[in-house]
């Protein structure tokens, strides 16, 4: 099969290193520079790599959709590295079987059970604000996230060291995931770069925690009222053989639901905050809808319908700074993408921060505008131009979870406080495994 895209127009790259050094130098600045300049399918090479970058939505959504022709890339095979065999890092036969005993945890009625304690996690962080204080809002909302975490998929109330090891854990798996995406994944997790190292340690006193929270589970066992993740995977028998996880097995879980939700959620809601202190005319739309419904009082799962704004302003964050900035995949078999034959093992990257501000599918792209969000706009949309959750089989599977948590702590925090960036502070996104802001976003936190 002769793969003929090669004969595309592409940017011109490095001898030894291809296009390695321009993306890992500014990612999604280069990946930006090329949706506009070649066209819908762009040849690069990353080292010795050749890859090719989609910005047809209906290529995207061919690869996103065929999750057996097109296989997650060796960028989240590698991480591996810290999350293990989890939902995250698997495919197959593997990956079905742990997407159905996780799903159960996600479906709405059981969502819902958790929309209480978002509220107090959210309300205890917010208590320790003072009036006039300069906060990292990143730092923040990390804690509220983190805090979601533990008690709604483990049932905990963390120590305040164990805390802290875990948002270590997800903040140096993202700087290794970056650091080993600039590498183009050359280099093997086995050999011992002064990253591998560091992040092999970071993992061992995670595991610790994470071990000793199975066996103390295994020990107390779970009561008919607890149903957070830990004590389904727990209690769940395979089909087949009638054998339960073991406990290597519940800690790759535990893992990676908290890289994949943790990090991704706290970055969303401080680009939030940023964007609505850029915005007060969105702020004072959100403040009447709050009024409105809800009139002084915290929100409960009741009201979350009711509150479609917030939800539009979550959506239109997630378009301006996604939470998952590029995505990779890899062909098992020869295919073909549009009218070009694509050979087994290529490699696809498609990037959230380019489609969400084309201007083909977005008008004014580059403005923070909720309101477009209105008559179902993302039904109207090409499947492929926004997907901030993935799409597919693979598409997140907390993304009811997610959303619900987001629009609870907006509405929860722009009544009692109005957030300004720092002057002078500087604001860099950051694209590892999520889009972070690079310094923190530093803000100066007022009581209304």
């Amino acid at each position: 099969m002769t793969n003929t895209v090669f004969t595309l127009p592409r940017p011109k790259g490095n001898f030894i290193l291809g296009n390695l050094p321009d993306f890992g130098k500014d990612p999604l600045g280069f990946l930006t520079k090329c949706t506009y300049q070649y066209s819908d399918i762009v040849p690069l090479r990353m080292g010795f790599t050749p890859v090719f970058l989609l910005t047809n939505p209906e290529h995207i959504e061919q690869v996103l959709r065929d999750q057996n022709l097109f296989i997650r890339s060796r960028a989240f095979r590698s991480a591996k590295m810290v999350v293990g065999e989890a939902l995250l890092t698997t495919e197959g036969d593997t990956w079905f079987r742990q997407r159905r005993l996780a799903q159960p945890l996600f479906h709405n009625k059981q969502i819902a059970s958790y929309a209480e304690i978002m509220v107090a996690s959210i309300v205890e962080t917010i208590d320790t604000w003072q009036d006039g204080k300069t906060h990292d809002v990143y730092v923040d909302m990390g804690h509220i996230t983190l805090d979601i975490f533990v008690k709604t998929m483990l049932s905990l109330d963390l120590t305040q060291e164990a805390a802290k090891t875990l948002v270590l854990t997800v903040h140096e798996g993202a700087n290794w995931f970056e650091i080993k995406r600039k590498q183009s994944f050359l280099i093997p997790n086995w050999f011992p770069t002064p990253e591998n190292i560091r992040i092999r340690n970071v993992v061992k006193q995670t595991d610790k925690i994470i071990y000793k929270i199975i066996a103390q589970r295994r020990i107390t066992g779970t009561s008919k009222d607890t149903k957070d993740l830990l004590s389904m995977l727990m209690e769940v028998r395979d089909a087949e053989d009638g054998s339960q996880m073991t406990d290597k097995q519940l800690r790759d879980q535990i893992a990676g639901f908290m890289i994949a939700g943790h990090e991704t959620t706290t970055s969303t809601l401080s680009w939030a905050w940023m964007l609505l202190s850029q915005h007060p005319e969105v702020q004072t739309k959100l403040l009447a809808e709050l009024k409105e419904v809800l009139d002084g009082r915290l929100p409960t799962l009741a009201d979350l319908p009711r509150l479609r704004y917030a939800e539009m302003i979550v959506k239109e964050t997630l378009r301006l700074y996604p939470a998952a900035p590029i995505l990779s995949r890899e062909s098992t078999k020869d295919c073909k993408i549009g009218e070009y034959q694509i050979t087994k093992g290529s490699y696809f990257i498609f990037a959230q921060w380019v489609m969400h501000r084309n201007p083909r599918y977005f008008e004014n792209p580059d403005i923070f505008k909720p309101e477009r969000w209105t008559n179902d706009l993302e039904k109207q949309l090409p499947r492929g131009s926004y997907f901030p959750f993935g799409d597919g089989g693979h598409m997140c599977i907390g993304k009811a979870f997610a959303m619900m948590e987001m629009v609870l702590t907006l509405t929860i925090i722009a009544p009692k406080f109005q957030l300004e960036i720092e002057p002078n502070h500087p604001i860099v996104p950051q694209a590892t495994f999520s889009l972070k802001p690079k310094y923190g976003i530093k803000m100066i936190v007022k009581k209304r």
